[in-house]
C-alpha cells in the first residue's frame, strides 16, 4: 500500500543528493509531465483491427500467444485502453490504425475510409484530452498477400494503396484539427522480397513515385505531419525490403518527412539511440517507435534495458524533446495485455526520467576539458543515485500507483472484465 510520508521523506533526500550535483529534481519532473508517449492500440487486441478480413496479420508480423481476455471491440479496447492509461502518470496519445475504424458493420474499403469512420475514436479522444496519431494499414489485406503495396508492378493494386494513403493522411488531419494537437500519420509498408533479388531499382522508384502522390495534397503541420519508416527485413522479406534505411532517409531528408526510427527494425547489432543525432542534424523531426527485439524484429514489451535508456539520454543529451515524437511498438499476447501497456510505457517514461536526473552540464564540462577519467566516474556514480525515490514521488503526485501496486488493479480488472469474454460468445 502506498505510504505517502514515506515517500515524501524518500524524495526529499533524494532531491538533496542530486542537488549537490547540480540537478534539479523539481525541474525534471516538471518537464516529464510535458513529454507524452504515443501508446499504440494493437497491443490490446494483437494487431486484429476490427475489419475480420483475415485471420493472418501478413506483411511479416507475427503474434505469439494466448492470454485470455483481448478486446474484441473498440469499446473494449477503449476500455482497456483507458484502464492503462490510469496506471501511467502523465498524459500521453494513442496512435491508432487504420483497420480500427467504425463502419457500423458495413465493409468499406481501405481506399473509402474517411473521419466519419474515427468519429467514436476523435469523440472519445476528445473527452478524456488524449491526442491521436495515426497509421495507413498496409498488412491483412487480400491486395497485400504477396508482400506488395505501394511498390506493387500491377497498376491497380498500386493504385488502390495510394488511395488509401491519401485516405489516411486526410483522416490524420481530421483528427487533428478536430483534437487540436497535430496528427503524426506514419507510413509503413511490408514491400519485399523472401529470396535473391534480380531488380532492386524498379520497385523503389515505384515506392518513391507512389509515395509522392500520396503525400501531393498539401496539408496544415498544425493537424497533419507525415513520417516513412524504415526496415531491415522482415517474415517473407529476409533478403529484400524496398522501404530500406538508407532509402527513407533520402525520401524524408528530400521532401521534408519525419523519419521513423523503429528499434526493432535494424540488425541486432545496431542501435537506434546512436542514429538519433545524425539524421537530426538534416531533418527537422523525427519520430521513434520504441520496441525491443530479440533476436529479430520480435516487438517484445519494451523495459527498461541499457538500450532504451541511450535512446532517452539521446533524446535529452541532445535537446531534442521538442523535435522527437515518442511512440510505442509492441505486441505480446503472451502476458496480460493491459499490463503489457503499463510496463512499456513506464519504462519508457523512468528512462525519461533518468536521463532528465544526469547532471549534464557537469559531464559536458568533463568532455570539454578533456577529463575523461571524470567523465566516466560520474557516469558511473549517478547509476546508484536515488532515482527510484524520485519516480515513486512522481507517481505519487501523478495519483497513479507507486510500485508494482499497479499490478494489483490489473489483476482486479482481469478478473471483472477481461477473463469474462473469454468465457462469453464474441459480441455482433
Amino acid at each position: 500500500m502506498t505510504d505517502s510520508p514515506t515517500f515524501e521523506l524518500a524524495y526529499k533526500a533524494a532531491r538533496q543528493r542530486y542537488s549537490d550535483l547540480g540537478v534539479d529534481t523539481d525541474a525534471a519532473l516538471q518537464r516529464l509531465g510535458t513529454i507524452p508517449v504515443s501508446i499504440h492500440c494493437w497491443q490490446g487486441d494483437d494487431v486484429g483491427g476490427f475489419e475480420g478480413l483475415t485471420d493472418d496479420i501478413g506483411g511479416g508480423l507475427a503474434v505469439t500467444g494466448s492470454y485470455p481476455g483481448k478486446a474484441r471491440t473498440p469499446d473494449e479496447l477503449r476500455s482497456d485502453f483507458e484502464k492503462a492509461l490510469s496506471l501511467i502518470p502523465g498524459t500521453h496519445r494513442l496512435n491508432l490504425h487504420a483497420s480500427y475504424a467504425e463502419t457500423g458493420g458495413r465493409n468499406v474499403e481501405r481506399n473509402e475510409l474517411g473521419p466519419e469512420h474515427f468519429q467514436g475514436w476523435i469523440d472519445w479522444a476528445k473527452d478524456r484530452g488524449v491526442g491521436i496519431d495515426f497509421n495507413p494499414t498496409y498488412f491483412a489485406h487480400p491486395r497485400a498477400d504477396d508482400g506488395f503495396t505501394l511498390s506493387h508492378p500491377d497498376d491497380g493494386i498500386r493504385q488502390f494503396w495510394i488511395e488509401h494513403g491519401i485516405a489516411c493522411r486526410r483522416i490524420g488531419a481530421a483528427i487533428g484539427a478536430a483534437l487540436g494537437s497535430p496528427c503524426v500519420t506514419n507510413v509503413w509498408v511490408p514491400d519485399g522480397m523472401k529470396d535473391l533479388t534480380v531488380d532492386r531499382r524498379r520497385p523503389r522508384e515505384r515506392l518513391a513515385a507512389a509515395l509522392d502522390e500520396v503525400f501531393a495534397e498539401t496539408l496544415a503541420p498544425a493537424c497533419q505531419l507525415d513520417a516513412v519508416e524504415c526496415k531491415l527485413f522482415g517474415i517473407g522479406s529476409e533478403s529484400y525490403v524496398v522501404g530500406s534505411h538508407e532509402f527513407y532517409l533520402g525520401y524524408a531528408i528530400t521532401r521534408q518527412k519525419l523519419l521513423c526510427l523503429d528499434a526493432g527494425h535494424f540488425h541486432p547489432t545496431e542501435v537506434i539511440s546512436d542514429k538519433i543525432s545524425a539524421v537530426m542534424q538534416y531533418l527537422d523531426r523525427l519520430l521513434l517507435h520504441v520496441s525491443r527485439g530479440v533476436r529479430w524484429d520480435s516487438d517484445h514489451v519494451v523495459i527498461l534495458s541499457d538500450e532504451l535508456q541511450a535512446i532517452a539520454q539521446e533524446i535529452v543529451r541532445g535537446d531534442y524533446l521538442d523535435r522527437v515524437h515518442i511512440g510505442l511498438d509492441f505486441f505480446d499476447a503472451s502476458i496480460n495485455r493491459v499490463a503489457a501497456w503499463v510496463i512499456g510505457t513506464r519504462a519508457m517514461l523512468k528512462a525519461l526520467l533518468l536521463a532528465l536526473l544526469a547532471p549534464i552540464d557537469l559531464l559536458r564540462q568533463f568532455e570539454n576539458d578533456g577529463d575523461f577519467t571524470s567523465r566516466l566516474v560520474m557516469m558511473e556514480e549517478q547509476k546508484s543515485f536515488p532515482f527510484g525515490a524520485v519516480w515513486d514521488y512522481y507517481c505519487l503526485k501523478s495519483g497513479v500507483p507507486v510500485g508494482t501496486d499497479w499490478l494489483n488493479e490489473v489483476r482486479l480488472y482481469e478478473k471483472d472484465v477481461l477473463l469474462l469474454r473469454s468465457s462469453a460468445s464474441a459480441p455482433g
